[in-house]
């Protein structure tokens, strides 16, 4: 089986990141983490990546005068690696339309709403502000506007009455480590395709029961 090559991209402890090593440990899993590139030197997920004998490398937005530049060695450094799927897993940067373009159609996000509501910071309280009952996360492709790319996988999880930002971002996290993984699987193997601006998945949904909250 060929595996496609994973870059993955983070700007911090790299939870995300950590979620989709571990799933590509297995022989059988679609892709492979070939780098870990963080634009934060210090980024936790930095060491525990080499900790696992990944490549990785630093490019430091601040070495930078423009987003252009960054954005321009940070091109030539997925190249190089000959990455062919690119994962944003908490990296914190604002990514040009030229670098998106370039990577258009094979670059993931994974954001911690139910996309299209609560783009950008703060995505729980933006939802506890709305007293949503439902939250989740959301694997999309990357487009040049913010959390606004196709849609390839969601998960939900209930909104308690008393829940905090951090008690919700934390239910939501866990949800994250399993549907990331999933969504890249679905990409890898080719079982996701775009179709204009929709992501089209082969095979049967395997829940069908509705989700209710509060429950029936």
């Amino acid at each position: 089986m060929s595996r496609k090559r994973v870059a993955i991209l983070i700007s911090g402890r790299g939870s995300n990141m950590m979620s989709l090593v571990e799933a590509a440990r297995d022989p059988n899993y679609p892709a492979e983490v070939i780098l870990v590139i963080s634009n934060q030197p210090e980024a936790p997920g930095l060491a525990w990546a080499a900790a696992q004998g990944l490549p990785t490398k630093v490019i430091d937005h601040k070495s930078y005068p423009n987003r252009e530049d960054f954005d321009a060695a940070l091109h030539e450094a997925l190249v190089a690696s000959g990455a062919e799927i690119v994962c944003c897993a908490g990296f914190m940067r604002l990514m040009t339309a030229g670098f998106v373009e370039k990577w258009s159609g094979r670059m993931l996000n994974i954001h911690p709403s139910l996309l299209p509501a609560f783009k950008g910071l703060d995505a729980q309280s933006q939802a506890l502000a709305a007293g949503v009952k439902i939250a989740g996360c959301t694997v999309h492709f990357v487009e040049p506007e913010m959390d606004s790319g196709p849609i390839v996988a969601q998960a939900a999880v209930p909104v308690a009455d008393d829940d905090t930002p951090d008690t919700l971002a934390a239910r939501i996290l866990s949800a994250e480590h399993k549907l990331y993984p999933h969504a890249l699987r679905l990409v890898a193997s080719g079982n996701a395709r775009l179709e204009g601006r929709r992501v089209v998945v082969g095979g049967a949904v395997n829940q069908t029961a509705q989700l209710f909250s509060p429950s029936l």
